[in-house]
């Protein structure tokens, strides 16, 4: 159980730090990850809070946070009614948030509480967001290989700087956290809404953990998704590629019909080739198809936009003396 002062921590509506936290199949973990965090935070003489978002896991996590936050005065506990995702859900748990400084991170113990000090002092240097690098990755080799990839991506596309790892370990102040909030839009890719506010990013290198319990909710499919709202949402490079690849086709194209009339002026017997006919069409029809579809995932989430589409929304939220009553 906590000790007195983090019953009366709470006591002031603008505590000092938010911790937020997107939970998916993760029920085994929450009375752990609660305990060490409310232990670790309390030990910086802070007040604070924790946000614990459900994304409308499958399995019981939602009541192992309404316990947590039952033993725990600083925890609160928000339900989302349908499963959208880590960025949204940690865009609910920021609009729910009213600390200083804003804590986001996993909720598998792979990001270890007792790091969060090292991401609090780092910020009190004066950046407007910390990232945690990891010395070490305990993923697997196709999640390491799909972050080097979305790495250099972002370089090209939200010209992140060299070096910088975009972790989802990270702690940021709260007018960083109000800018982001401004977005409105379906599509939440967090970090590239981050560097559209800020350019005072610094790091701090930490230790990665194994998952404490269950298994990891990321996919290759979500992952991929990930990518394309990074891709489309903030950039329009996959448009100029596209424009681009069919500059150079169309060139390659008129070359190859110059060789071919050179040929049948030397060889008047040559004989008319319907397997180089196939390749073209398909090479070009592929091309024309894959310009047609990125220009088509850019109008459908331009539509989904316009339209009003919610990030998320909240089904409940537990009972706490400075939450937002929002039903």
């Amino acid at each position: 159980m906590q000790n007195a002062a983090s019953k009366n921590i709470m006591a002031n509506n603008t505590p000092q730090v938010s911790v937020v936290i997107p939970v998916y199949g993760s029920a085994g973990v929450i009375p752990k990850l609660s305990e060490l965090l409310t232990e670790t935070i309390e030990s910086t003489g802070r007040s604070f809070e924790i946000i614990l978002v459900c994304d409308n896991s499958p399995d019981k996590s939602w009541q192992a946070i309404e316990e947590a936050s039952l033993k725990y005065s600083s925890i609160r506990g928000v339900l989302l009614r349908k499963n959208v995702g880590q960025h949204n859900a940690i865009m609910a748990g920021l609009g729910c948030a009213l600390g200083q400084v804003i804590v986001t991170m996993d909720d598998d113990l792979q990001h270890n509480p007792s790091d969060i000090p090292l991401l609090l002092n780092k910020l009190d240097e004066g950046h407007d967001i910390v990232f945690a690098h990891f010395k070490n990755r305990n993923h697997a080799l196709w999640k390491v290989l799909g972050s080097k990839l979305n790495d250099k991506a972002a370089q090209l596309l939200l010209k992140k700087p060299k070096g910088l790892y975009l972790s989802p370990f990270r702690a940021m102040r709260s007018e960083i956290k109000d800018a982001v909030l401004r977005y409105k839009g379906p599509f939440v890719y967090l970090d590239g809404l981050i560097l559209t506010v800020t350019t005072n990013v610094g790091s701090v290198d930490v230790a990665h953990h194994d998952r404490y319990a269950g298994d990891s909710g990321y996919s290759l499919k979500k992952s991929i998704s990930l990518w394309m709202k990074m891709a489309t949402n903030f950039s329009i490079y996959p448009l100029r590629l596209t424009s681009f690849a069919g500059f150079i086709t169309a060139g390659l194209g008129f070359a190859y019909a110059i060789f071919l009339i050179i040929q049948r002026i030397m060889n008047d017997n040559l004989p008319s080739g319907w397997s180089s006919i196939i390749v073209t069409l398909l090479v070009i029809g592929g091309l024309q198809l894959l310009a047609i579809g990125m220009v088509g995932e850019y109008l459908g989430r331009a539509l989904l936009t316009i339209n009003g589409s919610p990030q998320y929304v909240i089904k409940k939220i537990t009972a706490s003396s400075n939450s937002k009553d929002k039903q």
